[in-house]
């Protein structure tokens, strides 16, 4: 799920924007890739994890739901949703949050 926001409008950094939110930031170890997660307990996973692109003036917030680490060895591939409630939820309440503070 895609929320896109103007740049120019936020107060903060997205890094504190996010921090705020309770997301941690992590960089992949095989990809290199930097994203954000925020867990839902006490262990790892289920978490939120939020990918941000840029574009000109503007930041994408991409959020899914990890529902497990991968299966097996070597895979990258994992349970996780897209859409739903409960990514609804979490993307309106970050949504909520940043647009208050404006």
């Amino acid at each position: 799920m895609k929320l896109t926001l103007d740049k120019n409008s936020l107060d903060q950094t997205v890094p504190q924007i996010l921090r705020g939110l309770g997301y941690g930031f992590i960089i992949d170890k095989k990809s290199g890739q930097e994203s954000y997660v925020r867990s839902l307990g006490r262990n790892f996973y289920p978490r939120f994890h939020l990918y941000l692109e840029e574009a000109s003036n503007k930041i994408i917030f991409n959020l899914h739901l990890d529902q497990k680490r991968p299966s097996y060895s070597g895979s990258n591939a994992h349970n996780a949703e897209y859409e739903g409630e409960v990514v609804e939820n979490e993307m309106q309440r970050i949504e909520k949050i940043i647009t208050y503070n404006l």
